[in-house]
């Protein structure tokens, strides 16, 4: 391992309130991307990558070769860039990135693509590499373990590098608190279960968190901030701070989540990201499509 730790640039995406982050060997230059954002405008029904492009600007102003493009999760809040991020930077680097995400990714699949109607042919094999739980892999001399971290969704990872976690929607900043667990296969109790593995670590280590949304000038932040250490979460995590019983979070999720609207963005980002960001076949009139339910007043019967 390196006796130096990584370098880590974090970068927020403001429209979706996303942290991503290239993570770097300072010794080799290989990195690795975590949980990209393709900008989308819905109103618009438009994919553009200037968020994208950002990051390959950055990874070509420090030298550095990627290694592997990592999901945390099948977000349902922005459009992942994996594809995207890969295709270009397989045409400008030695080798070409892999798209890693978790194992049980393959039952997230199956549930969406039979909701959305899309062909299995679309989605399997999207993915590189499936990682098994507490699998290690290198990072030129760097050492990153997956952690599985279910809660939020079933197949959520988290990645640990030295002494720090990339931690995806498990953990929030401590105004701010925990991920919601009423997206299909979310389980509160599993979130607390895994909150607990994390809060196991090292106190210093520091949770590199998914997103952020500072409450405002009423507690004094405005600003998104990317880390919080493991000890400043078990003193002021609003959710799962210490002394927080399972059964206490469990009961105050379930009750939050209840009045939770969908995100803006959930039918197009599902889609999308079960492909691992693949753009959808055009049609032969020439469009890509996605699907988006409609709800009809009294059950549409007429």
């Amino acid at each position: 391992m390196s006796s130096q730790g990584p370098i880590i640039h974090p970068i927020f995406e403001p429209a979706t309130s996303t942290w991503q982050y290239i993570i770097a060997d300072p010794s080799t230059k290989q990195a690795i991307i975590i949980d990209s954002v393709l900008d989308y405008d819905p109103s618009k029904s438009f994919i553009s990558t200037s968020t994208a492009d950002s990051l390959i600007s950055l990874v070509k102003s420090n030298g550095y070769t990627i290694v592997k493009i990592l999901e945390t999760h099948a977000h349902a809040d922005h459009l992942t860039a994996s594809k995207y991020l890969q295709s270009q930077l397989a045409s400008s680097q030695t080798i070409t990135p892999e798209i890693c995400i978790g194992k049980r990714i393959t039952g997230v699949q199956e549930r969406f693509a039979k909701r959305y109607g899309i062909p299995r042919e679309d989605y399997e094999g999207a993915f590189d590499k499936l990682l098994e739980d507490d699998e290690v892999f290198r990072v030129g001399d760097l050492q990153v373990k997956a952690l599985h971290l279910p809660g939020h969704t079933p197949d959520h990872l988290g990645y640990l590098v030295g002494d720090n976690v990339f931690c995806g929607d498990s953990l929030f900043n401590g105004d701010v608190g925990s991920a919601r667990c009423d997206f299909p296969g979310g389980d509160a109790q599993a979130l607390y279960a895994s909150a607990q593995k994390l809060f196991a670590l090292h106190p210093n280590t520091k949770v590199w968190t998914g997103h952020d949304y500072p409450p405002g000038p009423a507690p004094g932040r405005t600003e998104p901030v990317p880390y919080t250490t493991v000890a400043d979460q078990l003193a002021t995590n609003k959710h799962l701070k210490s002394g927080t019983s399972r059964e206490e979070f469990v009961n105050w999720r379930k009750t939050r989540d209840d009045q939770l609207a969908e995100p803006r963005l959930i039918h197009q980002a599902l889609q999308f990201n079960i492909r691992a960001g693949r753009l959808p076949p055009v049609t032969g009139a020439g469009d890509m499509l996605v699907h988006v339910p409609l709800k009809v007043e009294g059950g549409g019967k007429w």
